[in-house]
């Protein structure tokens, strides 16, 4: 007789979410896994969030206010029962076996203490060329990083309730880069897989202005990521030869602008960052053809641009002092400092 199934707890942080959550709820209760439970938990929304929350039989904690997805994870683990944690971001739906592949591929494997997915190349919700660029990109560098890998995504993430207790909860400061944060504690002592047996259909920014602040807001935390993201075995979401010639193209507008022979130097420059990852332009051409190709192109140079402006703030901001960015950036106080307010 084989032993029962640990419970898996599913943890699913929800702010504002009513258009993707009945999707990412029906789709954690009906795992081929025998025992899940599903944990919510409601960030403060101002939607319907919380009464499409209640239309499932799952356990409901609300957030006196938003405090962020970090506090959230956190508090859903805390009303977690489960021996396994599952964290579910609320615009994601999960394949069916998705919960059992990552139980199965951490009972493989005692030194792994998280096991995430790939998002599928095709969107939750299909709201047109934006989101189908975001999509495409973000399946195409998740599937390409899999194996075991120094960073990992909470977005669908299935961690050890052992491990989570060991390395300890979120920073609650984040609302950004948290993934890396926690990457960097967990490779401490275990080990971190990508595969593609764990998948999710994701709904993604589906318009340009949105994406690009995304985009901006996430980079400002660079500086604090980058020892995560430059390991050699880390999640590469953008290549470095792309960045770099991202960032010659908008060096050299300027200096075109302000001496004509340099004027075909900007579009050439643009033409080597065009050709910077060529796998994913034959993958992005085999799916979409090369007209999305051409648009792909575009607004992934433009994701690289608001990416380096915001790394740019961050390293600004960082600079000037330390409470911008995580919390071991925070000088603990003195007995005498704290008796003097």
């Amino acid at each position: 007789m084989s032993p029962p199934s640990p419970l898996v707890s599913v943890v699913v942080p929800a702010h504002n979410c009513e258009k993707t959550l009945r999707a990412c709820l029906s789709s954690a209760l009906s795992q081929t896994y025998p025992t899940v439970e599903v944990v919510v938990v409601d960030d403060a929304s101002t939607d319907g969030t919380r009464e499409i929350a209640r239309e499932f039989p799952c356990t409901l904690v609300a957030q006196p206010y938003n405090m962020g997805v970090s506090a959230a994870r956190n508090a859903g683990a805390a009303a977690a029962r489960g021996a396994v944690l599952f964290f579910l971001d609320s615009d994601v739906a999960l394949a069916p076996d998705a919960v059992a592949n990552a139980v199965r591929l951490l009972g493989e494997d005692p030194r792994c203490g998280c096991v995430y997915g790939v998002y599928a190349k095709e969107p939750l919700v299909d709201d047109g060329p934006v989101e189908t660029y975001r999509t495409l990109r973000m399946h195409h560098a998740l599937l390409r990083g899999a194996g075991l890998t120094a960073t990992a995504v909470f977005a669908l993430a299935a961690v050890p309730r052992a491990v989570f207790d060991e390395v300890g909860p979120f920073d609650a400061r984040l609302r950004s880069a948290e993934d890396d944060d926690y990457s960097e504690r967990l490779l401490a002592r275990h080990r971190i897989r990508l595969s593609p047996q764990v998948s999710g259909r994701h709904d993604e920014a589906d318009r340009l202005l949105p994406l690009l602040a995304e985009q901006y807001r996430r980079s400002r935390l660079l500086r604090f990521s980058a020892r995560n993201r430059m390991r050699p075995d880390a999640l590469k979401i953008n290549r470095m030869a792309g960045v770099l010639t991202t960032a010659l193209t908008l060096a050299a507008v300027p200096l075109a602008l302000a001496w004509p022979p340099a004027l075909p130097l900007p579009a050439v420059l643009f033409a080597a960052f065009a050709v910077s990852d060529p796998p994913l332009t034959r993958f992005v051409l085999r799916e979409k053809g090369p007209a999305f190709l051409a648009y792909f192109t575009a607004l992934h140079f433009l994701t690289h641009a608001a990416q380096l402006f915001g790394a740019a703030e961050g390293l600004a901001r960082s600079a000037a002092g330390s409470s911008f960015g995580p919390s071991r950036r925070l000088a603990p106080r003195s007995p005498q400092s704290s008796k003097g307010r």
